[in-house]
């Protein structure tokens, strides 16, 4: 009787310190995706800044300027609903302006010009780099939230579901080849 006890006890706290582990892997997950959204969100805030510093620089032509701030400005100050149209429009207006001739030249070609399409090319690069990393730890808390003892023992708590970011973030050609320095 008294070894039936001690088994069972110690089966219980096996079983007790696998689903611990298996929290505290899912707390770890979430944390890792509540930083990938953070770097995200300012990699994000970085290329729409960028965006309309060079809007307002008087290199581009007005109609492209005001389609290009407003689609930036947009974008800073979308909703969380809304913002990943918003930043999904802002790649479209940075394609529609910097995929016209001459568009990139004119910026060249303006005083601190290389210096801005440097940094608007760098801030582009990294967009798709973090999203990456925010929809991957979605990814893997997703898989892990499914397995049927985290429902079962509701491990994951009271932590919303996580979603993913989609979004075009298709650079312009002009800036999506250009080596970092």
């Amino acid at each position: 009787m008294t070894s039936t006890l001690i088994w069972i006890a110690v089966f219980l706290f096996a079983v007790g310190l696998y689903l611990s582990w298996t929290a505290g892997r899912l707390d770890r997950l979430h944390a890792r995706i509540d930083a990938a959204r953070a770097a995200l969100d300012a990699q994000l805030l970085r290329r729409a800044s960028v965006a309309q510093e060079l809007a307002t620089s008087g290199v581009l032509d007005p109609a492209a300027s005001i389609v290009l701030y407003e689609a930036a400005h947009a974008a800073r100050q979308a909703e969380e609903d809304h913002r990943e149209v918003a930043e999904s429009e802002l790649s479209q207006a940075l394609r529609a302006v910097l995929g016209e001739e001459g568009q990139m030249e004119a910026v060249r070609a303006a005083p601190g010009g290389p210096a801005a399409v440097e940094e608007l090319a760098q801030a582009v690069r990294r967009v798709p780099m973090a999203r990456r990393f925010h929809n991957d730890a979605v990814r893997a808390a997703r898989a892990l939230r499914r397995h049927r003892k985290v429902r079962w023992f509701r491990l994951a708590g009271h932590a919303p579901f996580p979603l993913a970011f989609e979004m075009d973030d298709e650079p312009p050609v002009a800036l999506a080849d250009r080596p970092t320095t």
